[in-house]
């Protein structure tokens, strides 16, 4: 049940993310380029995913000793879980700028707006814009789902998580417009990071025949100690950040 949560948690976290970032660009192709295109352009990359989805989780169940699948999952966690956990400790710690939605909008509003529009009918850029974005961001949160879902041998719950995580964002972003920005994203790919750092560990010492202690429980303690290790690290970071000084004003 621990571990079961756990993964509902780092999931519906993971992608909660990646659909607040794909969703902003969606939100700027629609007011910029018209909505019919856009919205086509998302449903087909949700559409590939989810095809994406159906092919390899099956495949990679059905032809895949556990054993290797877990060592191999657990490996591509840890790399995936470690670029996530360094972007928020760089960030946390001040020597890397906050993620900013609501910037990140009125730069794609502004790029977009200065391309030329169609006379009529649908718009090419904007569906290639929103099926890139959607599609990009999307394939992230396949790796997170079919990692975590076929290692632990919950897919079903990995994908419903995934599934929740998109609709609550697009109800929340369609009723809120693009005030994204309420969303505390930096502290989520903090708790996201650590979470896939820690199941990486887990799994990576179960396919190599590591017995931990407490079972799954173990996976409490792995994201425990990194949560202490990341703290120390974004103390360590504020204490030796060189602040730049500042230019001279002009004479």
């Amino acid at each position: 049940m621990t571990s079961t949560l756990l993964l509902v948690l780092a999931v519906f976290a993971a992608c909660t993310v990646e659909a607040v970032e794909a969703l902003t660009i969606v939100l700027a192709a629609g007011v910029t380029r018209g909505w019919r295109s856009t919205i086509e352009g998302a449903a087909a990359a949700l559409l590939v995913l989810a095809a994406l989805v159906a092919a390899f989780g099956p495949a990679l169940i059905r032809y895949v000793p556990i054993s290797v699948l877990r060592l191999v999952v657990g490996g591509l966690l840890l790399s995936l879980g470690l670029q996530w956990l360094r972007k928020a400790l760089l960030r946390a710690s001040g020597l890397k700028a906050k993620h900013d939605e609501d910037a990140i909008y009125r730069r794609e509003v502004a790029r977009l707006s200065g391309l030329p529009r169609p006379a009529g009918g649908r718009d090419a850029t904007g569906f290639v814009i929103s099926f890139k974005g959607v599609f990009l961001e999307g394939m992230e949160v396949v790796l997170i789902v079919l990692s975590l879902g076929l290692s632990s041998g919950r897919l079903g719950y990995a994908v419903a998580a995934a599934a929740a995580a998109v609709v609550v964002v697009t109800a929340v972003g369609l009723m809120v417009a693009r005030q994204l920005a309420e969303v505390p994203e930096n502290a989520m790919k903090l708790g996201v990071g650590l979470m896939l750092v820690s199941f990486g560990t887990f799994w990576s010492g179960e396919g190599a025949g590591i017995r931990w202690p407490l079972a799954d429980g173990a996976i409490l303690g792995l994201i425990a100690t990194y949560a202490v290790v990341a703290f120390v690290a974004v103390r360590f970071l504020q204490r030796g950040r060189v602040v730049a000084p500042p230019s001279p004003e002009p004479a």
